[in-house]
């Protein structure tokens, strides 16, 4: 598959790094040559020095024979245009990154489709359904429903009075007579594993299930946690992302937000009808106390400032409030959340490279997640008839070992497989798998 990715910065160097380990054939278009060399050595794709907006620069890339085109330069304009010009002179697909999706009517979305831009993804946008995402389900670090909710995957802390700590998975199975969840993973300091029945789990382990909804109460309960109410929500900084996710939340709950530049504040004022927009200073902590940081329920620290949002969620632990998350720019970041104390650290340049992730998988692919800090990703397939995950049970499959088929939703029903269970054609297959082992499963899936 011949890929072009058009912009060096983030989001185009963690796409390239992440396409590279599939042998795919990798273009990377960029005006910063020492960029281009940073990136070069770092990974194994070709590189082009020149505006990817040019046509000459665009067929050097060899674009009329490009599979997909991926324009993720930080201009919203160059993105669009280059989109439009690769579909022009072949290019059979195109996706553009651009600043605000929700402004965006379908009309408009459809003439960019006419035009050549068959998707469009907004980081803000993702990064903002990630946070709302992650209130909603207070007592876990990740949380995703696949097939509305059928089944439920989530990472949840192991409790100091879990009857699960210390023991094996097999040592533990008395606890779960229904067969209504499996654990699949576990994240331990920086290091992710798959859970088999001789996996001792740990207090502090996040343990990722699998779940049937009727059991995520009882299992929350098990682990030592508790889902609570979230009302009072504080957020630092009137970035893009800041205000998006304050729209969102501010709908259904109490929403404060921290901004101390004034005109930007009175600027964000206007857009906001149901937020307190206060002009303070979010990094001192004496002001946080006066604002109430300790009658919140949820902290959420998104300034461009990465260091400064972390402190400042652990101040507000300290404070009392159950719930933090961070935006941090720096993707090295991102493995400290468990290790450091805040609930979730999020990077929105690695959410929206794992949402276009998702279009240059193999086999009929419904849904990609990354998980925060973990070197893991969830996949949603469409099972096709004769693949090779339907010719026998699951413990038959030979499946990788660094995969799990975790789940399936057939018709209106979720089950959770267990070894003698066997795919059918139309099932949905979830799949747990760590990032090494990806473009091995696509395998039983084509």
């Amino acid at each position: 598959m011949r890929i072009i990715i058009t912009g060096a910065g983030d989001v185009g160097y963690h796409l390239a790094k992440m396409l590279s380990s599939d042998s795919q054939d990798i273009y990377l278009i960029d005006q910063d040559e020492e960029r281009l060399n940073y990136v070069q050595s770092h990974i194994d794709i070709y590189t082009v020095l020149g505006d990817a907006a040019s046509p000459a620069i665009l067929k050097e890339a060899k674009v009329e024979s490009c599979d997909l085109l991926i324009a993720v330069t930080s201009s919203e304009k160059t993105n669009l245009l280059v989109s439009v010009i690769a579909k022009r002179f072949g290019a059979k697909q195109t996706i553009a990154r651009i600043s605000e999706i929700e402004n965006l009517d379908d009309e408009i979305q459809a003439m960019y489709r006419e035009l050549g831009v068959d998707t469009l993804i907004s980081p803000v946008q993702l990064a903002a359904d990630e946070i709302v995402r992650l209130v909603s389900q207070s007592a876990f670090t990740d949380h995703f429903g696949f097939e509305k909710d059928k089944l439920s995957v989530f990472g949840i802390p192991i409790g100091d009075k879990s009857p699960l700590k210390e023991k094996t998975v097999q040592e533990s199975a008395y606890l779960n007579p229904n067969f209504s969840f499996k654990p699949i993973a576990l994240h331990r300091k920086e290091d992710t594993v798959l859970v088999n029945r001789d996996t001792q789990i740990l207090e502090d382990d996040i343990l990722y299930f699998i779940s049937a909804p009727e059991a995520i109460n009882d299992l929350t309960a098990m682990c030592d946690q508790a889902c609570f109410s979230i009302k009072n929500i504080m957020i630092m900084g009137g970035s893009r992302i800041a205000i998006r996710t304050a729209q969102l939340l501010e709908k259904s709950h109490k929403v404060v937000l921290l901004e101390n530049d004034r005109a930007k504040c009175e600027q964000i004022a206007s857009v906001l009808t149901n937020t307190l927009v206060l002009n303070v200073d979010g990094g001192d902590v004496e002001t946080l106390k006066e604002e109430g940081l300790g009658e919140m329920d949820a902290f959420i620290a998104c300034t461009g400032d990465s260091e400064r949002n972390i402190i400042s969620c652990l101040v507000a632990k300290n404070h009392g409030v159950k719930k933090t998350i961070a935006r941090v720019e720096n993707i090295d970041y991102i493995h400290l959340s468990q290790s450091i104390g805040v609930d979730t650290l999020i990077n929105k340049k690695i959410i929206a490279a794992s949402n276009i992730f998702k279009y240059v998988r193999k086999g009929d692919v419904n849904a990609i997640v990354s998980l925060h800090g973990v070197d893991a990703e969830i996949i949603e397939f469409n099972v096709k008839a004769g693949s090779r995950v339907t010719q026998k049970e699951i413990k038959k499959l030979n499946f990788p070992e660094n995969a799990r088929i975790a789940g399936i939703v057939r018709g209106d029903k979720g089950f959770i497989p267990f070894g003698d269970f066997q795919v059918e054609a139309d099932d949905k297959a979830i799949v747990f798998t760590l990032t090494d082992a990806i473009h091995k499963i696509e395998r039983f899936f084509l």
